[in-house]
């Protein structure tokens, strides 16, 4: 764990006063341990990351030990829980497993309890993340722990992780880049009789090369890009169309999105109006980031430069949100929204705009709050990109 996710969690502690915290979601146990787990993103196995003053513990079915430890998760103690059947082989890496595995706990709530003595928090106030957790699930930790020992976590990671570390921000920038030189490769080939199934195909087969992971991709095409999150289909591209590109890619767990917006040769007038009103809207939102200003107003100003530009109608409930583990974290940037913004956080802004029937039109961002202002961490040009 680095010393900025540490300092982060022992405030938490201190201002909560607790004796742990305990991630269950993907994204907070990533966070606590750096161990991101296949099993639980293909099967929702249960996975707890406990976090004390005193220490790290894994809590994960049998079956994720091998990856912990060819993965050298740097973890205080791993502790699993039920059966696993694998031969046992040689080797230092292969007596680990051995011996983590003989040491299983019967069930998710024991191990828990195992986890919590080993980092010097069996007694006191515990912080469990309810995110991932069933009610029953819940019930069960109340019961082992005792009443009165658990409260809820969830909201308290999210404060956590809303100010991004070096690291953090140096994965972040990665994903991002990743996505815009994928889609750089797209741009290129793209021509009339490209399908977007076949468009999409060439994007995830560029973040792959460098390392990325993917996520759906959405390139939708004429009056598909009307549709907020269509699948690729077999629509072709023809001369004329709008083109909106909203596509991203994980690094390293951390996510990406950019959002850009192409034409099929020249565009016609409504087009290039549309376009021009959104961008403004955008510009005037990335203008309006500082930290200590309240979320609330860069949606107003993205709204009030939208319909100035030429969309005097133009609505929207936000214009983006916080980007991290996760591809949606806070702050939202939008209406009512007074949580002033802090220097270290990556918003990612967007001004989308749909008209049914016709077409879609969409640019997206991503920012870092600096001290003084907001930091474009893009490095593709934002207008309107001709197809030839």
């Amino acid at each position: 764990m680095y010393p900025h996710q540490i300092e982060r969690l022992t405030e938490v502690l201190e201002r909560e006063g607790l004796q742990a915290l305990v991630a269950t979601s993907a994204a907070n146990v990533r966070y606590v341990t750096g161990f991101g787990s296949m099993v639980h993103a293909l099967f929702q196995t249960t996975q707890l990351a406990v976090w004390s003053r005193r220490g790290t513990a894994l809590v994960v079915p049998s079956i994720d030990v091998p990856a912990i430890v060819s993965e050298g998760i740097g973890v205080d103690h791993v502790v699993p829980f039920g059966d696993f059947v694998a031969a046992r082989g040689k080797g230092a890496e292969a007596d680990r497993i051995g011996a983590l595995s003989e040491r299983r706990a019967a069930s998710p709530t024991e191990a828990l309890a195992t986890a919590l003595d080993a980092v010097g928090a069996g007694t006191g106030r515990i912080g469990l993340d309810e995110g991932s957790l069933t009610a029953q699930a819940w019930e069960l930790v109340v019961a082992k722990l005792g009443p009165g020992r658990v409260v809820p976590a969830a909201a308290l990671f999210r404060v956590a992780r809303r100010v991004k570390s070096p690291y953090e921000i140096e994965c972040l920038e990665r994903a991002l880049h990743i996505a815009e030189e994928a889609l750089n490769a797209v741009i290129q080939m793209l021509k009339p009789g490209v399908t977007e199934r076949e468009a999409a195909a060439v994007f995830e087969s560029e973040v792959l090369k460098r390392d990325g992971a993917t996520y759906p991709s959405i390139i939708a095409m004429g009056e598909h890009a009307a549709i907020p999150a269509p699948w690729p289909s077999d629509r072709a591209l023809r001369p004329g169309d709008l083109v909106r590109f909203d596509v991203g890619c994980v690094y390293k767990g951390f996510c990406s999105n950019v959002g850009r917006t192409g034409v099929m040769g020249e565009p016609d007038l409504r087009q290039q109006a549309v376009f021009d009103a959104v961008q403004a809207g955008l510009e005037a939102a990335l203008g309006a980031i500082a930290p200590g200003v309240p979320a609330a107003r860069v949606f107003d100003a993205a709204i009030a430069a939208t319909r100035a530009g030429g969309l005097p109608e133009f609505q929207r409930h936000h214009v983006g949100h916080g980007i991290g583990l996760e591809h949606e974290e806070p702050p939202r940037l939008a209406s009512g929204v007074t949580t002033p913004l802090e220097m270290g956080e990556v918003v990612r802004v967007e001004v989308p705009y749909y008209q049914h029937g016709w077409a879609g039109v969409n640019v997206k961002d991503t920012v870092l709050v600096t001290r003084r202002e907001g930091h474009v961490m893009n490095r593709s040009l934002r207008g309107l990109v001709v197809l030839d």
